[in-house]
């Protein structure tokens, strides 16, 4: 399949599926982190966001999915190997054990804002490549991390 096929410019996609590469690494990369907070979590707020941690883990693995499939999509690969992931994330993996919780909200945040910066440019750029299937598909992802990035704000007590 190639984009041609679902009536798209394989020239126009191609910065879309680039931006869909770099995103899906730092989604994985985004991913270990949730799951070694949800590992490691410790504390007064234990059962609270370990169960958090889950739900934002398993709400991730189902996006790194459909970004990988929205890229086949496009007639393209996607990234699958861990060294991708890590050379082309500008989300850096944290070593979680020891690690107090409101430092790993900090994180989680931190990761979410970039994401949803990476969001910003794949909804523009596909945009200009006429996918509507590609921006619905990242807007809906950027809608749940805007609403996540609100609550965990205020669990830890930030404006």
């Amino acid at each position: 399949m190639d984009a041609k096929e679902i009536s798209l410019s394989e020239k126009a996609v191609k910065p879309v599926v680039d931006l869909l590469n770099e995103y899906l690494a730092n989604y994985h990369i985004h991913y270990q982190k949730l799951r070694g907070c949800h590992w490691n979590i410790k504390g007064q707020n234990f059962f609270t966001l370990h169960i958090k941690f889950e739900e934002l883990y398993t709400n991730a693995q189902l996006t790194i999915d459909e970004i990988a499939e929205r890229v086949l999509t496009l007639g393209k690969p996607p990234h699958s190997r861990f060294a991708d992931y890590i050379k082309e994330s500008a989300i850096k993996e944290i070593n979680t054990i020891g690690m107090n919780d409101l430092a790993m909200v900090d994180a989680l945040l931190e990761d979410m804002a970039q994401l949803i910066q990476l969001e910003r440019d794949i909804m523009e750029a596909s945009e200009t490549a006429g996918d509507d299937g590609t921006n619905d598909m990242v807007n809906k992802f950027m809608q749940f991390k805007e609403k996540t990035t609100w609550m965990l704000r205020s669990f830890a007590g930030k404006k």
